[in-house]
């Protein structure tokens, strides 16, 4: 019987090594920029066209390499980092495995320029398939210039995977941001197709956040500063009220190392426990620098995953270090008991509106439905207004229970006296209605919303509960309806309508509303300009990053501040990536969020019933377009199960 196991070509097994090494465009952006800062360069430039699927060219000025050295780069574990196992745990540079120019050359068309400082002539090499088509002296500047052609030219599967030039670029922008974030002392620029996307000059870890995220984050950023003997602990993180509702701008780096962690990430989310909106992540950007000798890198080919000595130490020190920076900052609440109700309360609901005296709009029961009554939230977040709201709501509430207290007495004192009873309830049975502002105004002449007339009981009204659930009677028992996740689904399904019909009802601005973004969330707008433009945003470019919003659909007009509406887009439609959502589904799901009713938002019975007929003529009245439930059932016979148990 012959043999049956031979040893690989190295083509074949530099393009297995390549799967894993090289995924995308963004995987050879990573490799490339991090060569060029183990190689002690002070200015780094990226040029990338077509999402890199042409063209991903480094360009930087460091040590450059000699004729010998550049061949030997692109031969699968050659490596300058280590020389022997025990280097594995002294690493301080990024690379060391010795597969990503291998891997590049296996699956990409490659050509290296590059010079030592102390030499005259350079070295031009090109590489296809991992075959070496030439080699010749140069004139080159010093440094090295890799220019990665025609990615998976030869692997036309793995090209037939790449996702959309939108979706790649994103993925270059974050491996770009990654490594300027680790060393805001280099000289970044991002190029593609073209346009100069990013122009990072160096600086310190603060000015490099504001190059990369915009100069709103200013305010936003707390610093975050620990040292033990252990580890050193710095960077920022993001102020409660400023956080998302997607995952994003969070990172961790460990020796200037970008690593992705579950468990670190649920210390940080432990910190923020009790200052933290519900469904939201907060921003941070964290170092940790400790001795190598206490971590293993060699965990996966892509090297964002490490394992510590003492996991539970570290996830400790970063928990007390968040929650230290967040006390230290004023960010954590304090406990004040002349606050009263108030003091248990999240941060969200801020000093300036703690001290605001209550007032109760004037309502009327007689009045159309209106889902413009949404609270004005153009100088705060919604999560903050929200716990305004309620905090409003459950004074209120408070203020009824006190001025009915006398009341109990009575009721207290007829009680013992069995034979005067039902003369003594009776009596004080108006007064005993707890009344709020969470209450309907009636007109004079309209009768009391007891329940128990006959007229009452045929109308069969809808009613507000806690001023989040509605609740209709329906034959077999009654209805709750979440109010804001139906508002949400019968918003959805009217804006999807719209963006089919492309005729939307605009409402002008007075005033341009100017808007300033980070690269990479202009970057997204851009790409949603012509379904914004149909949806009735009329939203342009104005200068670099920069855009000005001259209108917007009729029916988000007044609801929110316009900066929060396209915050929202934005999240949204990273959330739709994921889901893989297209276009218009992402922006209806934006759109319906930002201008449905909140919980906690009042409601007469006229806009109770329209929600309810409205909510019954959609297509898919069941969920809200993000899964939650818009109602459930209850049954009269098991509600009477639980009396009789």
């Amino acid at each position: 019987m012959r043999d049956v196991i031979k040893l690989l070509p190295d083509a074949i097994a530099n393009q297995i090594a390549a799967g894993e090494v090289i995924q995308r465009p963004a995987s050879v952006v990573k490799e490339l920029m991090e060569n060029a800062v183990d190689a002690g360069s002070k200015q780094i430039k990226l040029i990338v066209k077509d999402a890199g699927r042409t063209l991903i060219q480094v360009i930087d000025d460091g040590c450059g390499m000699s004729e010998t050295d550049a061949r030997m780069a692109f031969e699968r574990h050659a490596t300058s980092k280590i020389r022997e196992a025990n280097d594995l745990f002294a690493l301080r540079t990024m690379g060391f495995r010795g597969e990503a120019l291998a891997s590049m050359a296996a699956v990409a068309q490659v050509e290296l320029r590059t010079r030592r400082h102390q030499s005259e002539m350079g070295t031009a090499i090109q590489i296809e398939g991992s075959a070496i088509k030439s080699q010749e002296p140069c004139q080159t500047a010093p440094g090295s210039n890799f220019a990665v052609k025609n990615l998976f030219y030869n692997v036309p599967a793995r090209r037939n995977f790449l996702k959309g030039n939108n979706v790649e670029f994103r993925h270059i922008i974050d491996e770009f941001q990654r490594v300027a974030l680790a060393n805001p002392d280099i000289h970044f620029t991002l190029n593609h197709n073209g346009s100069e996307v990013f122009h990072l000059p160096p600086g310190n870890l603060r000015q490099r956040a504001l190059g990369i995220f915009g100069n709103s984050f200013n305010n936003r950023l707390v610093p975050l500063s620990e040292e033990t003997d252990v580890l050193k602990i710095r960077g920022f993180i993001g102020k409660p009220e400023f956080a998302k509702k997607v995952r994003g701008e969070q990172f961790f780096f460990v020796n200037d190392r970008f690593i992705r962690s579950t468990y670190l990430n649920h210390a940080v989310m432990a910190a923020y426990e009790e200052v933290l909106p519900k469904e939201t992540f907060p921003f941070y950007l964290i170092f940790m620098d400790l001795d190598p000798a206490h971590i293993d890198v060699n965990v996966h080919p892509t090297k964002t995953e490490i394992k510590f000595d003492d996991e539970r130490l570290v996830y400790n020190y970063v928990r007390v270090s968040v929650r230290h920076a967040l006390g230290q900052y004023g960010v954590m609440p304090s406990l004040d008991f002349d606050r009263e109700n108030t003091f248990n309360l999240p941060y969200i609901t801020a000093e300036r509106d703690r001290d605001k005296p209550i007032e109760t709009p004037p309502r009327t029961s007689n009045r159309p439905p209106d889902w413009a009554q949404t609270p004005d939230w153009s100088d705060d977040p919604p999560e903050r207004k929200r716990e305004s709201n309620n905090l409003r709501h459950w004074q209120d509430l408070y203020q009824g229970l006190g001025d009915a207290e006398p009341q109990f007495e009575t009721l207290s004192s007829a009680a013992n006296d069995d034979s005067e009873e039902e003369e003594t309830v009776a009596s004080n049975s108006e007064t005993l209605v707890f009344q709020s502002s969470w209450s309907v105004e009636e007109d004079a002449n309209s009768s009391p919303p007891t329940g128990l007339t006959e007229n009452a009981s045929n109308k069969k009204a809808p009613y507000q509960l806690h001023g989040q659930f509605i609740v209709s009677q329906i034959k077999s028992g009654f209805m709750l309806i979440d109010q804001q996740a139906a508002h949400e689904r019968i918003l959805y399904e009217h804006f999807l309508q719209k963006l089919s019909d492309q005729q939307p009802a605009v409402q002008g601005m007075l005033f341009p509303s100017m808007m300033d973004f980070s690269p990479q969330e202009a970057e997204i707008l851009r790409d949603l300009l012509p379904e914004l433009q149909a949806m009735g945003f009329d939203l342009q470019e104005f200068g670099v990053n920069s855009f000005a919003l001259n209108a917007l659909p009729a029916e988000l007009a007044g609801r929110v501040s316009e900066r929060i509406i396209i915050e929202e887009l934005l999240e949204q439609h990273k959330i739709g990536v994921e889901l893989q959502l297209n276009t218009r589904e992402t922006i209806a799901r934006a759109m319906a969020q930002s201008a449905a009713i909140r919980r906690g938002q009042l409601l007469n019975e006229s806009e109770m019933q329209a929600l309810i007929d409205q909510l019954f003529a959609c297509s898919l009245p069941f969920r809200s377009p993000f899964g939650r439930r818009c109602f459930i059932t209850l049954e009269l016979e098991d509600l009477l199960k639980q009396f009789n148990a």
